[in-house]
Formats: structure tokens, C-alpha cells, sequence
């Protein structure tokens, strides 16, 4: 069975990046960008995972038409320690496991003061996929795109400098369609990447996903999380915010013993917690990004949500301090009054003269 979806599983992967695993994780998706209008992102699959103190991303991209080069720029928590092919059948493997009933589908192809100039931290060649982690505020990784050919969306730089004032930690990836062809692969048979980030705690960029959609265009997108623990997410899937609760367990023995046995997945713990949180949005209504505490805390970051700007003072909710200030005033009085009654009540009459 391992084999037949493995198999399977070397379509997956579009030429873009992963983002997250933490055990889930935290960043899963990137925007589109092209020399052209040719290319459409139609649905992305990511898995974000966290254990031991680092984030894992594994993303898929399906597109739909399109030549030459096109790619995807994604916003990251941190320096990745190692940027590598991602595995064969992961993903489909996810998907599987949270929609049994369902045939298994192929996914298509698979804030300190900057310079003005983007600094490339790390260049990874994978098949026909050149993959670069660039650090850099929204001017810089907006003029390097430019230079190297892209033409970006009118709400880029706004987009960009969203992510840019939480973390200056971006990955591009470009898909050089022209050359995956010689090689046999269509445009749908991209490459999985695996990204392996240090950092506190898983984070998935959401809003990226809505680059360069107008208000009538909808974003679907997936995003499984592994963590040691179930995580605490900001926003919650609701479903009126678009985002949803697709699946929420202890991820079983056989899943992780299949995902181990993945390239590059040795990771994976004996025990983790498998989230699926489905994205079906109008573009606007992304304007936030998924936070995620997988300490057992139960506290996700409003900054890492995109809700609040670094810095900010949140004032404490004061309810249940007023609250117990007001009780106990009652009570002092209380007992004043009740010690001067008995006070009172003791006192010897006073004798007449």
C-alpha cells in the first residue's frame, strides 16, 4: 500500500515551498507571483508541523495553465536550518487519513532596521525548483522579485510589509516550467519542499494566500497540523470567518509510522496530536494569519495573527479583579461593622453618680 502511494505521491508537491509542521505548523502557504497572468493558484496543501523546538513546512501547490517561470514568495518565523525535498506521498497520505470516504486525489504538480537591499541568505536548487530564503523588509524582497523577473500584484507592498513588521524572513520559489517539460514533468508535477525553522512556536501565514485576488475571488486551502499536544489557535476555525474544524484527534500509530517512513520525515514523534483546519474564503475576509501555541498553554500570539503590531500593550481584562476588589471592600466593612456591634453590645452601662 506504501509503495502504490508512493507512487502516487510524486505528483505531489508544486514547485513552491512548505511551510509548517508543528508538530503542526505554522507557516503553510505563499502568494502566487508570475510574469504573467497565465498561471492560477488553485488550491494549496500544507502541512505544519512542530516538535523539539522547530517548525517543519511541507506544502503543495495545484495550478492551473501557464509556461516559462512563475513561483510563490512566503513569509517565515525564522531562519530555516535546512531547506530539502520534501517527501513523496506526505501530503496525500494526510488527506487520506482525514478524508477516508473520499478517492485520494492527486495534488496538481507537485522588524530591526533593514538594508535597501534583500540579502540572500540561503539558494537551493530542487529538480526544476530554485528556491531562495531572502531577509528583508517589503521594499527590499518586492524590488528583488522585480529584479529577477516577477511582476507583483498592486497589494504587494502593503501584503509584504504585513509580514515584514513581524519577521523580515521570506521564501521564494520559482518553478521554471519550460525546464520541468524536458524533464517530463507538466506544470502540475511540481516539487515538494520540506523547510526546517527553529522557532518558539508554530505560525501559518494565511493572508499571503489572498495576494493578488480581487473581492469576487475566493481562496481553498488546506492546512494539517502535527503537534506533540492539541494546539490552541488564533483565530478559531468558526466557519464564519473562513475557517474550519476538518478534523481534530491523536493522530493513530499507522499514520505517523507511515509518515516517518517518508524522505525526510524522521522527525515525526511516536505520539502527536493531527489537526485539519480548511480554508474557504472570499479574499477579503483573509486578513489574518494563524497563530498557534502548541505548549499546552493555551495562548496563541495576536501578533503572529496579524491582529496586533509588535509592541503593543494589550490592557489585562481587569472583570474579575474589579470584581473580587468590590467583595472584599463588602467584607472588610462587614466585619468593621460587625466587630463595633459586639463591641457595643459588651460595654458596661455606664453607673450615675
Amino acid at each position: 500500500m506504501i509503495r502504490s502511494i508512493s507512487r502516487a505521491g510524486a505528483a505531489v508537491g508544486a514547485a513552491l515551498l512548505v511551510i509548517g509542521l508543528s508538530a503542526v505548523p505554522a507557516l503553510a502557504c505563499g502568494g502566487l507571483i508570475g510574469p504573467n497572468g497565465a498561471v492560477n493558484l488553485l488550491r494549496t496543501t500544507t502541512l505544519a508541523g512542530y516538535h523539539d523546538g522547530a517548525e517543519h513546512y511541507v506544502t503543495a501547490f495545484q495550478f492551473a495553465g501557464g509556461g516559462g517561470a512563475f513561483g510563490s514568495i512566503t513569509p517565515l518565523p525564522g531562519i530555516p536550518s535546512s531547506v530539502e525535498k520534501g517527501g513523496d506521498w506526505t501530503l496525500q497520505r494526510l488527506v487520506r487519513e482525514t478524508e477516508p470516504v473520499r478517492e485520494l486525489a492527486v495534488p496538481a504538480a507537485a522588524g530591526a532596521a533593514l538594508s535597501d537591499k534583500a540579502e540572500e541568505l540561503m539558494k537551493v536548487r530542487i529538480d526544476a525548483l530554485d528556491v531562495t530564503v531572502l531577509r528583508g523588509g517589503a521594499a527590499a524582497v518586492g524590488q528583488w522579485a522585480t529584479q529577477h523577473g516577477f511582476r507583483l500584484p498592486p497589494d504587494a507592498p502593503e501584503v509584504l510589509d504585513f509580514y515584514a513588521a513581524r519577521s523580515p524572513i521570506f521564501l521564494a520559489a520559482v518553478f521554471d516550467a519550460d525546464a520541468a517539460a524536458q524533464r517530463g514533468q507538466a506544470v502540475g508535477d511540481g516539487t515538494p519542499v520540506h523547510v526546517t525553522i527553529p522557532t518558539d512556536n508554530p505560525w501559518v501565514p494565511l493572508r499571503i494566500l489572498a495576494l493578488g485576488k480581487t473581492a469576487a475571488e475566493r481562496v481553498d486551502a488546506d492546512v494539517y497540523l502535527l503537534t506533540d499536544r492539541r494546539p490552541a489557535l488564533l483565530p478559531a476555525p468558526t466557519g464564519d470567518n473562513g475557517l474550519g474544524l476538518g478534523h481534530s484527534a491523536p493522530a493513530t500509530d499507522a499514520l505517523l509510522t507511515d509518515l516517518r517512513s517518508d524522505r525526510g520525515m524522521g522527525w515525526i514523534p511516536t505520539s502527536a496530536w493531527l489537526t485539519k483546519v480548511t480554508i474557504d474564503a472570499a479574499a477579503p475576509q483573509l486578513a489574518f494569519d494563524l497563530a498557534i501555541d502548541a505548549s499546552g498553554a493555551g495562548a496563541p500570539s495576536r501578533v503572529m495573527a496579524g491582529l496586533d503590531l509588535p509592541g503593543t500593550v494589550v490592557a489585562p481584562d481587569r472583570t474579575l479583579d474589579n470584581v473580587r476588589l468590590v467583595v472584599g471592600i463588602v467584607l472588610l466593612a462587614g466585619g468593621i461593622g460587625g466587630i463595633a456591634f459586639i463591641v457595643t453590645r459588651r460595654r458596661p452601662p455606664l453607673s450615675m453618680a
